[in-house]
């Protein structure tokens, strides 16, 4: 019998939490170990899971084939190489880094031992992207909110790398042209970095992206809006519902955007599993990951220059 594919989990917390959850109702996948500096916590959430937590990343490393990496920003380079280098395909919640060189590193260093490294880019596995890219002819303008109340986590962050970065990686990848200028503008409330930013984004090919992020809202909205030639398209990540507007005939013909509704995190993790087990690239590749970090850092240094200390 061919021994089943292992899967491990390092970090358990507010999002790793939900990460072991998904790994542990895949199936035909061993849940094999989870890990986390927290030894308290890793005991936790394996006695519910009937997940052995180990007491070391070398340890937890000797048990999997691949794993998701749901800790701390700042430790996402670390744990990554670690297991990288130990032959591990790997799962990096974003910001894949906190450094554009060390994305960099652990792209190339995926590519040099042949192991996927995805970057958890939640929003590419939602419905509601797939449903806006079978209608997308030719962006020229994007607007994107995500605003969300204070999270009290990934605070060592600003909102651009812990909220923004979504939309900029979305926005790469929908518009797949070179970016020409940047203009940003943000403000900390209750964090050393900003808590509030607004970046509009110009494209080589005349394409414009308006980006506004929050973690200071009384309210949750997850909404993009791109308007290109004769179409208007709204779509609501958060509760996965749309609308087209059209052109046709010199008619203006509204409609529902028809979306299979479904969990983004269990669709991204499966993802990720099947291209580790096949050996191919993941839809959200180290690459896609650190362009997006690139641009999230060039935004934030732009609002550091103008008076924002992080």
């Amino acid at each position: 019998m061919t021994p089943k594919f292992r899967v491990g989990v390092v970090g358990t917390g507010s999002i790793g939490k939900n990460h072991a959850r998904i790994v542990s109702e895949l199936p035909d996948v061993e849940f094999a170990a989870i890990y986390d500096a927290n030894p308290a916590t890793a005991a936790e959430i394996g006695a519910k899971l009937g997940v052995r937590a180990v007491s070391s990343l070398d340890e937890f490393a000797t048990l999997v084939d691949a794993a998701t990496i749901a800790t701390p920003t700042p430790t996402h380079f670390p744990v990554a190489k670690t297991l990288l280098e130990a032959g591990k395909h790997c799962l990096v919640e974003k910001p894949i880094t906190d450094k554009t060189a060390d994305a960099k590193a652990l792209s190339e260093l995926a590519k040099r031992t042949g192991l996927v490294l995805q970057v958890g880019h939640i929003e590419r596995f939602n419905p509601v992207l797939s449903a806006l890219e079978a209608r997308l002819t030719d962006a020229r303008f994007i607007e994107s909110h995500r605003l969300s109340p204070y999270p009290n986590r990934s605070i060592e962050i600003g909102v651009v790398l812990d909220l923004m970065i979504h939309d900029l990686e979305i926005v790469l990848h929908l518009v797949r042209s070179k970016v020409v200028s940047v203009d940003a503008v943000g403000i900390p409330v209750l964090s050393k970095g900003e808590d509030i930013a607004n970046a509009r984004i110009r494209f080589e090919n005349g394409c414009v992206a308006n980006l506004t992020a929050s973690r200071i809202s009384p309210e949750k909205m997850r909404k993009i809006r791109v308007f290109q030639h004769n179409a208007y398209l709204s779509l609501d990540y958060q509760n996965q519902t749309g609308e087209m507007q059209r052109l046709e005939g010199g008619r203006i013909i509204r409609e529902e955007v028809e979306i299979e509704k479904d969990e983004p995190l269990k669709r991204e993790i499966a993802s990720f599993v099947q291209c580790a087990q096949a050996g191919v690239a993941p839809k959200v590749t180290g690459a896609e990951g650190a362009a997006a970090l690139e641009l999230a850092i060039q935004i934030t240094h732009q609002i550091e220059a103008a008076g924002v200390k992080a």
